[in-house]
């Protein structure tokens, strides 16, 4: 089973795959320019205190984005692997 969501939705650590961009054609382009085609993993490496901009894994580049641009970037991931990203649980003593 797999779970759409966009770029600016990925926690720290988390990766999905591109699916496609929709965004308007200079953004697009950009975006693309940047290596975010269909099928590349994408991993969100550092969030901003403020949360926005984030610092993206592109194809072993270093990418931050805002989340404005982030947000027309189209991904999808296994639903295994979000819960494999999830912090344990720690039981009360």
């Amino acid at each position: 089973m797999y779970e759409t969501l966009c770029l600016s939705a990925l926690s720290e650590g988390e990766s999905a795959y591109v699916t496609d961009i929709s965004a308007g054609p200079a953004m697009e382009r950009r975006l693309t320019d940047l290596g975010l085609v269909r099928g590349t993993r994408v991993t969100c490496v550092l969030r901003s205190p403020a949360g926005d901009p984030c610092a993206y894994l592109i194809r072993g580049a270093l990418i931050a984005l805002r989340r404005a641009d982030a947000d027309g970037v189209n991904l999808e991931r296994r639903a295994q692997e979000r819960q494999a990203h999830r912090p344990a649980q720690v039981a009360a003593p």
